[in-house]
């Protein structure tokens, strides 16, 4: 917990009693079914959380901002996001049920009434949002076709609605089919421990 307060000075005690609980949820739920490897179970702060984070470096959603984390797994970068951000909107897809019960328990128990979960497919989904936010579930040209027509122009948040994705490695190979402008933000100028060196979050303007 401590590596949160470290980056987020300004938390409400709500949103620190939040993310306290969050390690006894996931590691209660991680010996029932495997959502976290068990060497990471143990940096879930880290490499899990604080990761998910990343984009509230990049942006401050603002209220009333509807976010869409597809393929979310045990909630990530969703359920961190939600605590971080209590007045925006958040849409939680997996394809894997089991998974959306996770998250589904997990939300219920932090008292997250921003959240709702959903056991679909990205390309099924309905509605409209600001923003689709992910973790690495495929390469970008992909990603962008399973979310773009959801996906309103223009918003009322300090970036144009769009894709925050987080990815990492060398991108250049992937980003190549990506035919608009794109901004990649370094997480290592955020955060400074070392398992973020190759880490990026990839911005992409609807």
């Amino acid at each position: 917990m401590d590596v949160i307060l470290k980056y987020f000075k300004n938390l409400t005690p709500e949103q620190v009693r939040r993310f306290t609980e969050m390690h006894e949820l996931y590691t209660d739920w991680n010996s029932k079914i495997n959502l976290i490897s068990r060497k990471d179970i143990e940096e879930l702060y880290v490499k899990h959380i604080l990761h998910s984070l990343a984009i509230a470096k990049v942006l401050d959603f603002r209220p009333g901002t509807r976010v869409l984390d597809v393929g979310t797994g045990g909630g990530f970068p969703g359920i961190p996001l939600a605590v971080m951000f209590p007045e925006a909107q958040f849409t939680l897809v997996d394809s894997i049920g089991k998974k959306i019960n996770v998250v589904k328990d997990i939300a219920e128990k932090l008292e997250l009434s921003n959240v709702r979960a959903l056991n679909v497919r990205a390309e099924d989904i309905n509605g409209n949002f600001d923003f689709a936010v992910s973790r690495a579930v495929t390469e970008m040209p992909k990603f962008i076709k399973w979310v773009w027509n959801k996906i309103i122009p223009k918003g009322q948040n300090a970036l144009p609605n769009g894709i925050l994705y987080l990815k990492g490695g060398d991108l250049k190979e992937e980003l190549k089919a990506v035919n608009k402008p794109y901004i990649i933000y370094d997480i290592n100028e955020f955060f400074e421990e070392e398992v973020f060196d190759t880490k990026k979050i990839v911005y992409y303007q609807k």
